[in-house]
C-alpha cells in the first residue's frame, strides 16, 4: 500500500531553491493566494503593457522568473540540467498566444519544429507541445469542429492548418520525441479531436508518439477514450492521452448559459475529480495500448495514480507512464515523485517577456481558482523556511508526537 506521503518532504521539493528564491516564492503566492489582487494586478499588467510603459523588468524579476524559464531554449538549458540533477526532466513551451496571421502560423509551426528538434538532441526534453489553435485561426476550428459548410478559401486554410498539424507530428516521429497536443474550447476540441485522432492512427502504430489532451471537466471524456481505445484495439494503434483537468470552466460554462445549450463541464468540482480519476484509472489499466501523461497538482490523484501503478505491477519507471506540473510551481509533488523513481516532468514555459504574460496570467488566475491549491503552496514554502532555520516544522512535530505515543504503547 502507497502510505508514506512522500509530498511532505519539503527538503526535497526545494532542494534547488536558494534563500531567495524561496522568499520571492512565498512573496508571490501569499499575493496569488488572494484573488482581489490577482484581479487588479492583471488589470494593471494588461494596462502597462498595451500602453508599452516599462514595466518588462518588474515583470521579470517576479512572475516571469518564478514561472518561465526564459525567453529563448538556450536560456531554459541551465535550468533544464539542474533539474535533471535531481532526475527531474523537463518540457519547453514556446508558450506565445493569440496570433491571427497566416504567416504567424507557419512562424509557429517553425518554432515547435525546431523545439523538437533541439528536444532530440537533449536527453533532459522526452516531450514536445503544441497547442492547436496556435497553428490555426480560433474560427477555423471552431466552424470545422460545428461542421458547417466552409467557402472555397476557407477550406484551404484548413487544408493548411492540418498540413502543419501533420508537420509537427512528422517531426516528432523522425526524432523519436513524443508530442503533446494540448487542449482547447469544447466549440474548438471536436476539430482538434478528429485530427489528433488520424495523426494517432497514422504515427502510433508500434507505440504512443503522439498524444491528445482529455479536459476531464468534460463529462463525455472516459466515453470518448472508451471509444478511441476500442478503434485502437480493431485498427492496431497505440494510444496517447494526455489527462488533465481542464483550463475554460468558466468560459465554457458562461457560454453553455448564453447560447441555452447543455453545459459540458462537470457540475462540481467532485465530479470532475471522479471523472478524472476515472480517466486516469482506465488508462493505467489499459497501459498494453494506453500512455498516459498525468498532469496534475492534485496529491490525491497522484497518490492514487501510485497506487494503482503498485496494484497493476507497472514499474515505477514504465515509459508508458509520465507525471507532470508546471514549472514553478508543486514541486513537492515534481522533485519527490523524481526522486522516488517515477518519470516526472516539469512543463516550462518560455519566450519574450512581453508575449509569455498573458500565459503566465492564466496561469495565476487559474491558480485562484482551484480551492486550497495557493495555500497548499505556500504553506510547504513556509515549512522549508523554518526547516532552514531550524524551526520545528509540522513533519518534525508528527515524528515526535509519533514517537512519544509508541513508547507510550
Amino acid at each position: 500500500m502507497i502510505t508514506q506521503k512522500i509530498f511532505n518532504d519539503t527538503e526535497t521539493a526545494f532542494k534547488l531553491k536558494s534563500d531567495d528564491d524561496l522568499n520571492r516564492a512565498l512573496f508571490l503566492f501569499g499575493m496569488i493566494n488572494r484573488p482581489s489582487l490577482v484581479k487588479i494586478g492583471t488589470s494593471l499588467t494588461n494596462l502597462a503593457l498595451k500602453f508599452r510603459l516599462p514595466v518588462e523588468g518588474l515583470i521579470k524579476i517576479t512572475i516571469f522568473n518564478q514561472f518561465s524559464g526564459g525567453e529563448s531554449m538556450e536560456d531554459c538549458l541551465p535550468t533544464i540540467k539542474k533539474m535533471y540533477t535531481k532526475r527531474l526532466h523537463s518540457i519547453l513551451d514556446y508558450s506565445v498566444e493569440g496570433k491571427e496571421q497566416e504567416e504567424q502560423f507557419d512562424a509557429a509551426m517553425e518554432k515547435k519544429i525546431s523545439i523538437i528538434e533541439f528536444a532530440a538532441k537533449n536527453k533532459e526534453l522526452p516531450f514536445a507541445v503544441f497547442k492547436p489553435t496556435g497553428i490555426g485561426r480560433f474560427a477555423i476550428w471552431e466552424k470545422v469542429t460545428s461542421k458547417v459548410t466552409l467557402t472555397p478559401e476557407e477550406e484551404e486554410e484548413w487544408q493548411r492548418v492540418q498540413q502543419r498539424v501533420e508537420n509537427i507530428c512528422e517531426a516528432a516521429f523522425q526524432n523519436d520525441v513524443n508530442i503533446l497536443a494540448d487542449g482547447e474550447e469544447t466549440w474548438m476540441q471536436g476539430a482538434a479531436d478528429d485530427l489528433m485522432e488520424k495523426m494517432i492512427r497514422k504515427y502510433n502504430q508500434q507505440k504512443a508518439i503522439v498524444f491528445n489532451t482529455l479536459q476531464c471537466y468534460r463529462w463525455d471524456r472516459l466515453q470518448y477514450l472508451q471509444d478511441l481505445h476500442q478503434k485502437g484495439r480493431a485498427e492496431g494503434f497505440k494510444i496517447g492521452a494526455k489527462i488533465v483537468r481542464g483550463a475554460y470552466m468558466e468560459k465554457e460554462n458562461e457560454r453553455a448559459k448564453k447560447m441555452g445549450y447543455e453545459s459540458p463541464i462537470c457540475e462540481n468540482k467532485e465530479a470532475t475529480d471522479v471523472s478524472f480519476n476515472g480517466v486516469m484509472a482506465y488508462c493505467l489499466s489499459n497501459i498494453e495500448d494506453i500512455s498516459s501523461f498525468i498532469g496534475t497538482h492534485n496529491e490525491m490523484s497522484n497518490y492514487l495514480a501510485l497506487q494503482i501503478m503498485e496494484d497493476k505491477k507497472i514499474e515505477i519507471d514504465d515509459e508508458r507512464v509520465w507525471f507532470s506540473q508546471l514549472y514553478g510551481m508543486s514541486d513537492h509533488i515534481s522533485f519527490n515523485l523524481a526522486r522516488k523513481g517515477y518519470n516526472a516532468a516539469k512543463l516550462v514555459p518560455f519566450g519574450p517577456v512581453r508575449e509569455v504574460v498573458p500565459y503566465l496570467i492564466r496561469r495565476a488566475q487559474e491558480n485562484t481558482s482551484v480551492k486550497g491549491q495557493t495555500g497548499r503552496e505556500l504553506s510547504l514554502l513556509q515549512e522549508e523556511r523554518k526547516r532552514r532555520k531550524g524551526e520545528p516544522t509540522k513533519a518534525t512535530r508528527e515524528k515526535r508526537k509519533n514517537g512519544v505515543k509508541q513508547s507510550v504503547n
